[in-house]
Parts: structure tokens; C-alpha cells; sequence
């Protein structure tokens, strides 16, 4: 046994109550101030709360946060400054550093013919510049001014060998124009059948209702000229989804199908997925960059439509497992062969 535990055997037997009932008031009321000790370097505490209050003074009144501020402020003032211990002359000590000139060595010389001396010493920056890049001295410019030399026939760096590099500027790219769509006088024509309509495009048309979407699924099934359908980025969800798979299970014209960028769950995806194998008309299916991840099952359903339906050609969705993603490959590449024999005959 240590001197330590030999030091702590003596306290295993004391009696606690007999030592609070000697105590006086006094001694109660310093014990009790002890115990109200707190963590002091507790950064998480407030600062009122990291000790015990030892204020005995009474409140002179309610505290007057301006007044404080007020009173912090003409103290600061009155506080007189320290005068410094050397103080500061504006005096310039020493000689400025003069970087000595480098004398070339004569083994280290390099002479020219006549003709090139003259031709260099009457050369631009920007004919300097060039020769540097066809020398291949491609540290003394910037990548833009050596690939520029080496690419052009001609001279095109103005700036130098000695220029800062800049960043290059790009044409500004405008964004593209709102749909024009105009949503009524489209379901109009879907539901009288025009001949001339042959694309239905609601892309990027994000305040559309969900009847009137609704509306144009089922329009969309008795429609026979129609041959794309594209619901990209209209915040369609799983109602939408169902009703375009109750219009895929009866209409027997389209052949380009694009709900990409949508809130479509994988509820919605298998259920359209599940009507695509009763479709034998759609030869393009576009269903990615939904708001969530569908998830293994609806991956493994994708790869086995592929397989299960020829007509597709073209499958748009990123797939995030291999084993789906080399079925869904392969099954599209045999689609396309089939359909080639079938173009032969």
C-alpha cells in the first residue's frame, strides 16, 4: 500500500454528521459559500454563473445601460496616455538595400550573329513574348499567353512577357426564355385530337395546377398523334406520376416520355414503370434528377423493363449501383440491335 492510500485510510471512518453538528454559524455559512463554488474556466457557462456571488454590497438602483456606457466613455477620456519609452521622430535610420548588379561571366556569354542582335533589339514585348513560348520558356508567361503563341500563326499576346496575369473573359450567357406555352389552349388541342400537334413541352412551367395536369394525362389517352410528352421541372409529384401511368397503359401513339427534374418519390417511378411494360409504342423513358433518391428496388425494377421491354432505345437515369446500371446497359444496346434487324428487313 502507497503513502497515499495509507494517507486516505485515516478520513475511511469519519463521521460527517458529528463534524457538521460542531460547526458553527459562521463555519456553516463559509462551508456553504465553498460548496456554491462553480467551474471558473467553463466557456460555456455565462460569466454570472461560473462562481459564487461574493457581492455584499446592496443595490444602489436599477441598472441604465447608457448611463454605464456613458460613464465607461469619460473614464477611457480622463485616463491620461503613456508617453512612450523611445518616442517616434519620424527619423530614418540606415541605408536603404541596393540590390548589386550580377556581372555575367565570359564562359557564360552567349554571342549572336549581327543579324539576330539587331532583330531582337528592335523586337516588341509582345514578338518577345512568342519567341519565349516557341522556345518552350513557358515560366516567364502565363499559361493563356504560351498556348496562345504556340496555337496561332500569328501574333497575339499584347500584354508582355512581363504582364500580370488576368483572368479571361467570357461572353456573358443569357438565360433562356420562359416557355411560351400556353396550357389551356394546349389541353384544348390534345383533347380535340389536332394532326399538327405532335409535341406536348410544359418544361420549366412551375405554377401549373395539378388538375389541370391531371386533366391532360387523361386527355393524352385517346390522343393519337402525339408523339413526345415532357413534364420537365413542373414540381410534378406521385399524383402526376400515377396519372401519367394510367395514360401510358392506353395510349397507343407516343413514343418520348421526359419527367425529369421532378418531386416524384419511388412510389410514383415504380408505378410508371410498372405501366411502361403494358406500353409497346414508348421508345424513349427520361425519369431522372427527382427531388430523392429512389432507392435499390426501384433501380433493379428499371434494369428489369429494359429487359423485358425492346421498344426502348433511350434511357435517361443515373444509376447508382452496377449491377442495375450494367443491365440497364446492356439491355439498351439490345433493344438497339433490335431494332436496326428490324429497320433491315
Amino acid at each position: 500500500m502507497s503513502s497515499y492510500q495509507k494517507e486516505l485510510e485515516k478520513y475511511r471512518d469519519i463521521d460527517e454528521d458529528e463534524i457538521l453538528r460542531t460547526l458553527s454559524p459562521e463555519e456553516l455559512e463559509q462551508l456553504d459559500c465553498e460548496l456554491q463554488e462553480m467551474d471558473p474556466e467553463n466557456m460555456l457557462l455565462p460569466a454570472g454563473l461560473r462562481q459564487r456571488d461574493q457581492t455584499k454590497k446592496s443595490p444602489t438602483g436599477p441598472l441604465d445601460r447608457d448611463a454605464l456606457l456613458q460613464y465607461l466613455e469619460q473614464q477611457a477620456l480622463e485616463v491620461k496616455e503613456r508617453d512612450d519609452l523611445v518616442p517616434f521622430t519620424g527619423e530614418k535610420k540606415g541605408k536603404p538595400y541596393i540590390q548589386p548588379k550580377r556581372e555575367i561571366p565570359a564562359e557564360e556569354q552567349i554571342t549572336l550573329e549581327p543579324e539576330l542582335e539587331e532583330a531582337l533589339s528592335h523586337a516588341t514585348d509582345a514578338e518577345m513574348c512568342d519567341i519565349a513560348a516557341i522556345l518552350g520558356m513557358y515560366t516567364l508567361m502565363s499559361n493563356k499567353q504560351y498556348y496562345d503563341a504556340i496555337c496561332s500563326g500569328e501574333i497575339c499576346n499584347t500584354e508582355g512577357i512581363s504582364s500580370v496575369v488576368q483572368p479571361d473573359k467570357y461572353k456573358p450567357v443569357p438565360d433562356e426564355p420562359p416557355n411560351p406555352t400556353n396550357i389551356e389552349e394546349m389541353l384544348k388541342r390534345v383533347r380535340s385530337n389536332d394532326k399538327e400537334l405532335e409535341e406536348v413541352n410544359l418544361n420549366n412551367i412551375q405554377d401549373i395546377p395539378i388538375p389541370v395536369l391531371s386533366d391532360l394525362c387523361d386527355a393524352m389517352k385517346t390522343n393519337t398523334y402525339v408523339r413526345s410528352f415532357s413534364l420537365v421541372a413542373t414540381k410534378s409529384g406521385d399524383p402526376i406520376a400515377n396519372a401519367v401511368a394510367d395514360m401510358l397503359r392506353e395510349n397507343r401513339s407516343l413514343q418520348s416520355l421526359n419527367i425529369e427534374s421532378n418531386f416524384i418519390s419511388s412510389t410514383g417511378l415504380m408505378a410508371v414503370l410498372k405501366a411502361v411494360r403494358e406500353n409497346a409504342t414508348l421508345t424513349e423513358l427520361r425519369v431522372d434528377n427527382q427531388r430523392q433518391w429512389p432507392g435499390d428496388a426501384v433501380e433493379m425494377e428499371m434494369a428489369t423493363v429494359l429487359e423485358q421491354c425492346p421498344s426502348i432505345v433511350r434511357f435517361g437515369y443515373h444509376f447508382t449501383q452496377q449491377g442495375p446500371r450494367a443491365r440497364a446497359a446492356q439491355a439498351v444496346t439490345r433493344n438497339n440491335e433490335l431494332r436496326r434487324q428490324q429497320k433491315k428487313r
